[in-house]
């Protein structure tokens, strides 16, 4: 009897033998034994074609308590109908280019793809989203189950391939957006959180530098600190690590890390040029954050405030930041510089260069990108350098990548340029930079 179970099984894995055919006979066999995942290639597209993918999570609360009051069928048309309203909302909205696919994936809410094209923008981008579409979904909602109380939790994560298949990192992210929207005890959201919190009590964070160069004598002026999570992990990546510690709201914590690892740096290797450091709203708004500035300060007393800037992303919102302008006021008491990144990327316009009146402004790499054959892209450029000239502010063009883009901003007397084209991110050592 054993021997024929064993037969048997044989049998069945010799019928399903040309699973594990080596690749150069597969061709032997037709198509239809390939199956295709819709939403795996529209990810696996736009991952080959240079975009971010991010998986967002809505989950819906009390849909469990609130599925015992429904038939199944009535459960099923209240998940269809969320599904519907979502795709909706968006495809009216001006995120309907960056939507891939609404899908069912997660069974108590909804899970979108998004694809997104400039890696700095992501997070930002994503939160800006959510906080238009989301009231909308909520009043659909409450019109149509006025007597369903419910919240919307929501998680995302960016969809990484390494070694894995699109399948692998598809679900890897997937789960991790849902553990992030519950927040459950023993989930993913609580291992991220130690992780992080890990990180930032080891500073296990490294600082890159690229170097930001006068156009008209090619000489090295400033640099652009850039950071990069623990080596070799899956928060290597800035984007990934950034957009964990802002849904944990361990951002301040980070940016502060970032702040003190370049002071460390600053100091150790001598450097005596202009310093660019990113920071979000949140942060350089929190209360906190002057004193532990002055902290740092005295801590390193070497360094020398009006040869670092800080950098405010024109894409983030600085309403209803109570200590935000004051701070601002301090910092430019005390001969630190500010300046608005991401100008002319089209999300808020022209407010935050209003509001701040920057020393700086950062020309975004969707303006400057092929800005030699596209005469639009040069207008606006002109515009951008006009209202520099009202605001008196200097002007970095970022993401410069070929010779004839750089020959356009030299006919337009931009001042300074940094991108690939002079330098990638590299490691700054006293004396020299090396560049990876």
């Amino acid at each position: 009897m054993q021997s024929d179970f064993w037969n048997t099984q044989f049998r069945r894995l010799k019928k399903w033998n040309k699973l594990f055919l080596p690749q150069h006979k597969l061709k032997y066999y037709p198509p239809k034994f390939v199956l295709r995942d819709p939403v795996l290639e529209g990810v696996y597209r736009a991952i080959a074609g240079g975009m971010q993918v991010a998986v967002v999570v809505i989950s819906v609360s009390n849909l469990r308590e609130f599925s015992q009051q429904l038939e199944q069928n009535q459960l099923e048309e209240f998940k269809q109908e969320l599904k519907v309203g979502f795709k909706h909302i968006i495809e009216n909205s001006n995120y309907k280019n960056d939507l891939l696919v609404v899908h069912d994936y997660y069974s108590e809410g909804l899970t979108f793809f998004l694809k997104i094209n400039d890696e700095k923008q992501s997070v930002i981008h994503i939160e800006k989203m959510l906080r238009t579409i989301m009231p909308l979904l909520e009043s659909k909602v409450a019109i149509n189950h006025p007597y369903f109380q419910h919240t919307f939790d929501i998680g995302y994560m960016f969809i990484e391939r390494n070694n894995n298949t699109t399948a692998e990192a598809l679900h890897t992210a997937q789960q991790h957006a849902v553990a992030m929207a519950e927040k459950r005890v023993h989930t993913r959201y609580i291992e991220t959180l130690i992780e992080i919190r890990e990180i930032i009590q080891k500073q296990d964070i490294t600082l890159l530098a690229q170097p930001i160069v006068d156009l008209a004598t090619k000489q090295i002026k400033a640099w652009e600190f850039l950071t990069r999570g623990p080596n070799g992990t899956g928060l290597e990546k800035p984007l990934q690590l950034f957009s964990l510690a802002r849904q944990s709201n361990l951002i301040y914590d980070l940016e502060l890390l970032v702040l003190e690892k370049a002071f460390q740096l600053i100091s150790r290797v001598g450097c005596t040029d202009d310093v660019f450091l990113n920071f979000t709203p949140i942060t350089l708004g929190n209360k906190r954050f002057l004193p532990a500035l002055e902290s740092l300060l005295f801590k390193y007393s070497e360094i020398e405030p009006n040869k670092i800037i800080f950098e405010v992303t024109e894409r983030d919102s600085i309403e209803g930041l109570t200590f935000f302008h004051d701070n601002i006021k301090q910092l430019r008491k005390k001969s630190f510089r500010i300046a608005v990144d991401d100008t002319g990327a089209g999300y808020s316009s022209l407010h935050t260069i209003s509001e701040l009146m920057p020393d700086i402004i950062k020309i975004d790499r969707s303006v400057i990108q092929d800005i030699d054959t596209n005469r639009v892209k040069e207008s606006m450029l002109k515009g951008l350098l006009l209202i520099a000239k009202e605001t008196k502010s200097l002007v970095v063009a970022e993401g410069i990548e070929k010779k004839e883009e750089a020959e356009v901003l030299i006919k337009n007397d931009v001042d300074l340029a940094q991108g690939y084209l002079f330098a990638k991110p590299g490691t700054l050592e006293k004396d020299r930079v090396v560049f990876k």
